[in-house]
Parts: structure tokens; C-alpha cells; sequence
């Protein structure tokens, strides 16, 4: 692995442990030679989560599109800095350029863009780990909603099994280091309905 994608908030949240969590992740993806990839912009979790890697010699790719950048968001000392001109571009090019992807504390874009990578991971168009980085208990009850859908028989075990859970950071990272994707395909036969 040589790059690390984290989807994380544009705001800092309710809790310093969100901020402490971005933190610790940044020391662990520098210690590990790790470079972070990410949304590109200088506020919230992201541009802190930026910040400390930069600060601590780390490698920060950032993937923005132009409209944003035109809010004046886009962190202006990164490494590399891609500007796309959507946000599906956005998330394209973040995918590309990321061997594993990890969701911090963060709102609905968050949320969408961890679900959509896992998905692909389902759907076999990648096989690099997924997980959340589950900072003071923040996804505790999607992680509960979830178990809920394999029991309702919406989601495989193994599929569930590919979003891994942790709640440090190298404990993250020593999972993806070992993660192996599953075989189980998404459809057997006739698609589910």
C-alpha cells in the first residue's frame, strides 16, 4: 500500500476526540509511509488531518472540484493538489489514486462516499479495504444498522465483513495491511431483488 484515502468532515464536530482521532490517524499513516489522500480542503477534520501529516513530514494529496475551490476551501500547501471539475470526478480520482479507504467522523458526504467505495468493493470493481475509523463511538449505531441488514438478509456476511471497524487507528492499518477481499459475489443465479 502506498496511499491511504480518508473521507472525513468539512467541520470539526462536537467532540475533541474527533480532532485527537485525525491526529493519530496522520501519525500512523506517516509512521507507515503512508500518504493521504483526501477531499482537498483546508477546514474541518480534513484540513486538520492535512495539517498534521504535512507538519509531521507525510505526503497529502488533495482532490477538489473547482467549485469548491472557488469557495476558497482548497488547503494551498499540499503535496500534490488535483482539481476536478465534479464531484464524481472527485471521487473517481481519489479511488485511483488510493489502495484502502477510511471513513472518520464526518456528515452526509462522508457517509456517501464510504458507502459508495464499499459498494464497489461488493460489486468486485476493487478489492482494497474499507473501514471506519470509529472515533469516541460516532458510528456505533450504524455499525449496529448494519448488523440489522444482515440479519434482514439485505447484506452477506462477507460483504458486511469487508467495512472493517476499529477504533485506533494502527489497529486500522494492521487490518488493511492483512485485508484479503472476499470471494463471495454480490449476485448467485438470478439477481437479488
Amino acid at each position: 500500500m502506498k496511499n491511504i484515502c480518508v473521507y472525513c468532515g468539512s467541520n470539526p464536530g462536537r467532540q475533541e476526540a474527533y480532532s485527537s482521532a485525525a491526529r493519530a490517524l496522520a501519525k500512523s499513516l506517516v509512521d507507515r509511509n503512508l500518504g493521504l489522500v483526501y477531499g482537498g480542503a483546508s477546514v474541518g477534520i480534513m484540513g486538520l488531518i492535512a495539517d498534521t501529516v504535512l507538519q509531521l513530514g507525510g505526503r497529502a494529496v488533495g482532490v477538489i472540484p473547482e467549485a469548491l475551490v472557488r469557495k476558497e476551501v482548497a488547503h494551498k500547501s499540499l503535496t500534490e493538489l488535483h482539481v476536478t471539475q465534479s464531484m464524481h470526478e472527485r471521487k473517481t480520482l481519489m479511488a485511483e489514486l488510493s489502495d484502502g479507504f477510511i471513513a472518520m467522523p464526518g456528515g452526509i458526504g462522508t457517509l456517501e462516499e464510504i458507502f459508495e467505495i464499499w459498494t464497489w468493493a461488493q460489486l468486485g470493481i476493487h478489492a482494497k479495504p474499507c473501514g471506519l475509523l470509529n472515533a469516541a463511538g460516532y458510528f456505533d449505531a450504524l455499525t449496529t444498522f448494519l448488523d440489522h441488514a444482515v440479519a434482514e438478509q439485505f447484506v452477506k456476511p462477507p460483504h458486511r465483513a469487508i467495512l472493517i471497524v476499529e477504533q485506533t487507528p494502527d489497529v486500522l492499518l494492521d487490518r488493511f495491511a492483512s485485508y484479503q477481499a472476499p470471494t463471495v459475489q454480490k449476485w448467485v443465479g438470478k439477481a437479488e431483488t
